[in-house]
């Protein structure tokens, strides 16, 4: 399997598939129970509201995402389909009381629930126990949880989006509203920083022209940033402090070290989209489970990946932002703690240090197929030297390779990433390579097969039989996605190995043999 397929695979293992569902008990039929339950629920919040604050001590944080939850209407099989129906757009998660990522998105879900109802939102939020009410929850194709969906006029649509609250409330909003929130007073403005914490803004004089449209098909391109635009400069300098300009001006604000960055690209929505591609993300996300996908998406495939404990990564994480600003667009900074192994074996295996537990810093490339691995202490100027050859394509790619073994005397030549170039194709000997896993359930069967042969061919000259364990070792030219695989590499022919049929026994592998390797008019040995 190639390293760019196993390290898709990985990303989309470890990644969240959300869905949606949540339950509820049947309501009586003949009424509009769907309208009612919601009306009902958020008239029980208002009348708190209004209630004498003397009757009420501060709200604990417990108490308020309880009140959350109640915004959230419950699903089941009775009204699930009613509720779609009635409704032009219902968010749904689909939720398992057993799952664990279920509980840590679920106040997440109903702090958006609040956000949306508080900005008069037309969405309906809602959640089914899919586990309880399984057939309804198949029938709206929710089969992994958690699942968001978000069904407009009935039909639904997968969510892309990020998994917080503000992630959530963006991506509805983007989907169900408008893709643009307007800002024209300082007030305005400090309430929209009070909720908004990672934006794009846009100083525009007039809410017309190509420029402000082409800013507009971006902000409904985009699904996971919020845009706010404003044609007074004194609310553009609050919400971007750094702005030099009164004119037309473009900006992005982070909650990290990058806060501010201008844009000084064209107006035209496929460069906006460039510049939030290549800015959007920190300086160095920290990997989790919930944003593996999101991280594999990002338009900057060569990826820099850190391994190491909280406190060493805080002693790096400097000079590692400084790095990620000299590179950005060419390279992206990835954090995993190592000692998460659900999040760091999977990666770490790749390069055959799956024990490590000091700092490790690696790179993938999803574009080119191929890994990189720093081999030298870790160090600040090491790691700046790593970087700058990836940068410039002079880091040489990485092939995972077992320890050299000790061949002598053995019948069946082990040979390692280390020692294929040598032994195989550097070889002026023949070679019969078999490719095999510890997990292939026909490679045994074919092991004793090759066994076989290789007595049988004892003293035959010129032809070796060879064996390499493709789980523990890798090479440029060794590119097999099945198993057992047999190769013969013959003499001033290595670049284009033979592969045998692995449905063949041992007799027709060795007329096969034979036929190659014979000298023209000589008999070979065929006979078992």
């Amino acid at each position: 399997m190639s390293i760019t397929r196993r390290f898709i695979l990985l990303l989309l293992l470890t990644s969240l598939i959300i869905s949606s569902h949540a339950d509820t008990e049947p309501n009586q039929p003949g009424s509009d129970e769907e309208s009612d339950d919601l009306e009902q629920l958020l008239a029980v919040d208002e009348q708190l509201q209004q209630d004498p604050p003397h009757q009420h001590h501060q709200q604990s944080e417990a108490e308020t995402v309880s009140k959350a939850q109640r915004i959230v209407l419950e699903l089941s099989g009775d009204n699930a389909k009613r509720v779609i129906g009635a409704n032009e757009f219902v968010m749904v998660l689909g939720y398992a009381p057993w799952c664990a990522r279920s509980a840590d998105l679920m106040p997440k879900f109903s702090e958006a629930a609040t956000a949306l109802k508080e900005i008069g939102s037309p969405v309906v939020m809602a959640k089914i126990d899919g586990d309880r009410h399984s057939k309804i929850a198949s029938e709206m194709e929710i089969r992994g949880f958690p699942t968001l969906l978000l069904f407009v006029n009935g039909t639904s649509q997968a969510y892309t989006g990020g998994f917080s609250a503000e992630e959530i409330v963006i991506w509805v909003q983007k989907k169900t509203g408008s893709p643009i929130i307007t800002v024209n007073t300082v007030g305005e403005a400090q309430r929209f920083l009070n909720k908004y914490h990672t934006f794009v803004v846009g100083l525009f004089n007039k809410f017309e022209g190509s420029e402000y449209n082409e800013f507009v098909k971006a902000a409904k391109s985009d699904d996971e940033i919020q845009f706010v635009v404003t044609s007074d400069s004194d609310v553009a300098k609050l919400l971007f402090p750094e702005i030099k300009t009164s004119d037309v001006f473009i900006g992005m604000v982070k909650t990290e070290a990058e806060r501010y960055t201008a844009y000084d690209g064209s107006y035209k929505t496929e460069k906006m989209l460039e510049f939030l591609g290549n800015n959007k993300f920190p300086l160095i996300t920290k990997l989790s489970e919930s944003n593996t996908a999101w991280v594999y998406s990002s338009p900057v495939k060569l990826q820099v990946m850190v391994f190491a404990k909280a406190d060493d990564f805080q002693k790096m994480a400097q000079p590692l932002e400084d790095f990620a600003r000299r590179f950005k667009s060419k390279l992206m900074f990835v954090y995993i703690d190592i000692t998460n192994e659900n999040l760091a074996m999977p990666f770490l295996t790749l390069f055959g240090i799956e024990d490590a537990n000091k700092t490790v810093v690696a790179a993938f490339d999803n574009k080119l197929n191929s890994k990189y691995l720093l081999e030298s202490d870790p160090s600040p100027s090491n790691i700046e030297d790593f970087c700058s050859g990836l940068a410039d394509g002079t880091v040489p790619r990485y092939y995972r390779s077992e320890p050299v073994p000790d061949n002598e005397n053995a019948s069946i030549v082990t040979v390692v990433g280390k020692t294929f170039d040598e032994l195989v194709l550097n070889s002026q000997e023949n070679v019969l390579l078999e490719v095999h896993t510890p997990w292939c359930v026909n490679c045994e069967a074919m092991s004793k097969q090759i066994v076989k042969l290789a007595k049988h061919f004892k003293g035959f000259e010129n032809l070796v039989f060879a064996r390499i364990d493709a789980s523990t070792n890798e090479h440029a030219t060794l590119q097999v996605d099945d198993y057992p695989t047999i190769l013969l590499y013959k003499s001033g022919e290595k670049d284009k190995p033979l592969k045998l049929s692995t449905k063949s026994n041992a007799k027709d592998m060795a007329v096969f043999i034979n036929e190659e390797l014979k000298p023209r008019g000589s008999s070979g040995k065929d006979e078992l």
